[in-house]
C-alpha cells in the first residue's frame, strides 16, 4: 500500500509520519521541462594549458567528461535513491576553459514529462567535475570541484527558477 497522506512539511519526500517515499506524480500532467547545472574546476594553470594543448596522455579530457556527464544524467535515477527513472529527451555538457586556472561545466537536460530534470542536470555537472578530477589527479592533486548548482530549471507547477549571478 502506498502512503499519500498530505503532510504539512515542505519536503516531499517524506510522508506525514517522517518516512522517505518517492512522489506519486501520475497525476500530474505533462509540460516541457528543462534544467542547467553549474560546476567549476579550479587547478593549475599548467594543466589547464596541458589540457586545451590537447598534449594530456589519457587523451581528450573534455571529449571524455562530457560522454560521462551525459551517462550520468541518464542513469541519476540509479544514483539517488528517489529519483524517478526519466526518459530525457535532451542531455547536453558543455566545457569552457576559464583562464587562468578554471573550467566551467554548464549541463542541461530536458523532456516532456510529470517530473523535472534538476537532479539530473546536477548530476551530469558533478560527474563531469568528478571525471575531469579523475584524469587530471596525477598531473595535479590540488584541482578543486567548487561551485555546484542549479542555474535554472522551468516547466511543472513550480514554473521558472533563475540563479543569482555566478561567482
Amino acid at each position: 500500500m502506498i502512503d499519500t497522506p498530505e503532510s504539512p512539511c515542505p519536503l516531499t519526500h517524506l510522508d506525514s509520519r517522517g518516512h522517505a517515499r518517492m512522489v506519486d506524480v501520475s497525476d500530474k500532467p505533462d509540460t516541457r521541462r528543462e534544467a542547467l547545472a553549474e560546476a567549476w574546476v579550479r587547478m593549475k594553470p599548467e594543466t589547464l594549458a596541458l589540457i586545451c594543448a590537447g598534449g594530456h596522455p589519457k587523451g581528450d579530457v573534455f571529449a571524455v567528461a562530457r560522454i560521462a556527464g551525459i551517462m550520468a544524467a541518464k542513469r541519476t535515477h540509479e544514483l539517488i535513491p528517489l529519483c524517478h527513472p526519466l526518459l530525457l529527451t535532451a542531455v547536453s555538457v558543455e566545457l569552457k576553459a576559464v583562464a587562468p586556472d578554471s573550467v566551467r561545466i554548464i549541463a542541461s537536460c530536458a523532456l516532456n514529462g510529470a517530473t523535472g530534470v534538476e537532479m539530473e542536470a546536477l548530476t551530469a555537472a558533478s560527474v563531469t567535475a568528478l571525471t575531469l578530477y579523475d584524469m587530471c589527479k596525477a598531473a595535479d592533486r590540488s584541482l578543486q570541484i567548487d561551485w555546484l548548482r542549479l542555474l535554472r530549471k522551468s516547466g511543472g507547477r513550480s514554473g521558472l527558477y533563475q540563479a543569482q549571478v555566478s561567482p
